[in-house]
């Protein structure tokens, strides 16, 4: 492999109904930093039918040049047409980084895009930069520059491991939604569009989608979310939400919660912030009867201001606290919320 002949930075801009997902902001984003490092551009590619409509709002916030490959096979996610679409262009424009969303296409995609290329793939990343591998130069060995430095939370989030691809090309990662930041939007701006079609030939590895069901939820996505009200196991039972749910009412706020209140089965998944939920970013969030584990903090830390309410002073969360309260939650949520209701109403 000529690891010379590899250019350039690509993400992979995933849509649904030909309506883009966020990642593929917070990946050009990102991207734009690592093509910022090396001197070299954004690539995104959009792949499904009649998407390219969709090239212009991937300018906007900040591609490079937009790569179409836009085929009916390609009209619903399914794996095998989408990895040979991928795998084709990568073969075709030789990128040196390629991006893809950790999400749940993107967890299914990547892997499988890597094993066909040749390379490796670093998934579920939380920090992408451009540095020398080894880090630490080593005696005898060679330390290579311009290199991927791909960092994930590793043995179950206790440890956080970097990791680099230095022989192979691309360098490839899934990075987690909602952790790296999207530029700021430019109206107006125009995709350099480059069309490509590396030709699809249905055979017996395609699936027959039969018929589409789409889940109707009133659920808020709480990545979207300004003020997050995020309860733990702390709070007792799903009933004594209820006063979470009264705070986060005044403050026009999301309830959110910790994993353990998954795992009880007092709120649904979607609600969770950490390592294996979602990763936040809200303007304020409450961190109540949560006591902080790694796990816990990989997903929320980022956010403007965290507010902890826990009875234990030792918890761990006091740590990554702008404020906190230490005391029984079942007097100090009330006492805030009506609190907040009488300083809303004297306005």
């Amino acid at each position: 492999m000529n690891l010379e002949e590899y250019k350039g930075v690509y993400v992979f801009a995933q849509q649904v109904d030909n309506v883009l997902n966020s990642i593929a902001f917070e990946l050009i984003g990102k991207g734009k930093d690592l093509a910022d490092a090396l001197g070299a551009e954004v690539t995104a590619v959009l792949v499904g039918s009649d998407v390219k409509g969709l090239a212009d709002e991937l300018a906007e916030y900040g591609a490079d040049k937009v790569i179409v490959v836009d085929d009916p096979e390609l009209k619903e996610y399914r794996t095998e047409p989408y990895a040979h679409a991928l795998a084709s262009v990568i073969n075709e424009f030789k990128p040196e980084i390629f991006l893809v969303g950790a999400t749940a296409i993107g967890r299914d995609l990547g892997p499988r895009v890597s094993a066909r290329i040749h390379t490796g793939l670093t998934a579920d990343c939380t920090q992408l930069e451009i540095g020398d591998f080894p880090i630490n130069p080593i005696p005898g060995r060679e330390q290579k520059h311009n290199q991927l430095l791909m960092t994930r939370p590793a043995f179950g989030g206790n440890t956080i491991a970097t990791i680099a691809c230095p022989d192979f090309r691309p360098q490839m990662a899934t990075v987690r939604p909602g952790v790296m930041q999207k530029r700021a939007k430019v109206a107006g701006a125009k995709a350099n569009v480059i069309e490509f079609n590396p030709g699809f030939t249905p055979d017996n590895k395609y699936v027959e989608i039969l018929k589409v069901v789409k889940a109707v939820s009133d659920t808020v996505d709480i990545m979207d979310a300004k003020i997050l009200v995020s309860g733990g196991r702390g709070v007792g039972s799903a009933e004594n939400f209820k006063i979470l749910d009264d705070l986060a009412a005044v403050l026009g706020a999301t309830v959110s919660c910790s994993r353990a209140v998954v795992d009880a089965g007092w709120k649904p998944k979607d609600l969770q912030v950490g390592q294996t939920g979602k990763t936040v970013r809200p303007n304020v969030y409450f961190a109540i009867g949560i006591s902080g584990a790694i796990q816990h903090l990989a997903g929320m830390e980022e956010s403007d201001i965290i507010i902890a309410i826990n009875k234990d002073e030792s918890a761990p969360i006091f740590d990554v606290a702008d404020y906190g309260i230490v005391g029984d939650l079942n007097k100090i949520v009330p006492a805030l919320t009506e609190k907040l209701k009488a300083e809303l109403a004297a306005k």
